[in-house]
């Protein structure tokens, strides 16, 4: 028999080998034993050169329509396979509706925290980040808070074992969980000439013991404005219209005289609303701040004579708390899907 007519039964002989496939492995050993590089079909390629040059162009033509056909069916038959491969084993009803996945949600503390950022964007302030695990230096040192402080004591701060000894030619001091985001305000100004304008949201820890107000791990949102003849005014028209921006424009917002070590004078501050009335209450603590010490302004090398400027801090979970009436801080933590899906 020619070559000219072995293409031909090869070709149906290969094509009845892939229909008959049962699974991809199957289809897999046929295309070897046809099309492979030792199948039956290569092999008609390899004698090619024994024919005579007249009939070489007519038999290149065939078996290449040919291996074509085959291809085109291996690819056929494999895309069956495959599907089929992927349909449940067990029975299935596809005229029953579909399973809808539910859309998810950001987390309360996430909204309310791209809240209090949109409000500050409003009139010119930019988020500033930095590390939760600080050095004292950047927590307290730079804040002008004091060896004796309290804030200091192993008992409200969560200090990192063995670093102390950290090596190099110098002492270092040791590393800790940042107690509030103010070191960040620190940074930004040792690398940043004035003026500055920031907000800095972030994850703070302290050794509060667990309860319906208090959490180990919470979140802080702490500001810094920096320019020449900033006043107090500045700071209770800024708090005014944050605090409007995000509790409604019935707030109402007082301070009072306190201490912090890095501002002078300090306030606490304390506001009042249809939300908080709701509580029972005629007045709730919010947020400290106050006009930032000309000691941390000499720290990171500013001109106090020249530079002015104010700083403020306060929780995330509270504002949470009272716009949306939780009176647990611990649920935010809890990860149950029925208590996040109401926000």
């Amino acid at each position: 028999m020619s070559l000219l007519n072995e293409i031909e039964p090869l070709k149906q002989a290969a094509l009845a080998d892939l229909q008959a496939a049962a699974d991809l492995a199957a289809l897999e050993q046929a295309k070897g034993q046809w099309l492979g590089a030792n199948g039956k079909f290569t092999a008609l390629l390899k004698q090619m050169g024994g024919l005579p040059k007249e009939e070489r162009p007519l038999a290149g033509k065939a078996i290449n329509a040919a291996k074509v056909e085959l291809e085109t069916a291996l690819a056929a038959r494999r895309g069956e396979l495959e599907l089929r491969a992927a349909l449940p084993k067990d029975p299935t009803d596809f005229t029953l509706p579909g399973r809808r996945r539910i859309p998810g949600k950001l987390h309360p503390l996430t909204q309310v925290t791209d809240d209090i950022v949109r409000s500050f964007r409003k009139i010119g302030f930019v988020v500033a980040d930095g590390p939760e695990i600080e050095d004292e230096y950047h927590c307290f040192d730079a804040l002008n808070t004091p060896a004796d402080h309290p804030a200091r004591d192993s008992q409200d701060t969560f200090f990192v074992a063995g670093s102390e000894n950290r090596g190099g030619a110098t002492p270092q001091s040791p590393l800790l969980l940042r107690t509030h985001t103010s070191s960040v305000q620190i940074r930004v100004m040792a690398k940043q000439p004035p003026p500055v304008r920031i907000i800095v949201p972030g994850r703070v820890y302290r050794r509060d013991n667990a309860d319906a107000t208090h959490n180990p791990t919470f979140n802080q949102v702490e500001g810094l404005y920096v320019d020449r003849k900033v006043t107090v005014g500045d700071l209770k028209g800024t708090v005014e219209f944050v605090f409007k921006d995000l509790m409604g424009p019935d707030t109402k917002i007082r301070f009072r005289p306190h201490y912090f070590s890095y501002t002078e004078p300090s306030f606490e501050i304390d506001f009042s609303s249809p939300l908080v009335k709701k509580m029972g209450k005629d007045w709730l603590e919010i947020a400290g701040c106050g006009m930032v010490h000309p000691q941390v302004f000499e720290t990171v090398g500013y001109d106090p004579e020249v530079w002015t400027g104010w700083a403020f801090g306060f929780g995330i979970e509270r504002i949470a708390m009272i716009r949306y009436g939780i009176t647990d801080i611990r649920l935010f933590y809890e990860n149950e899907t029925r208590f996040l899906r109401q926000f």
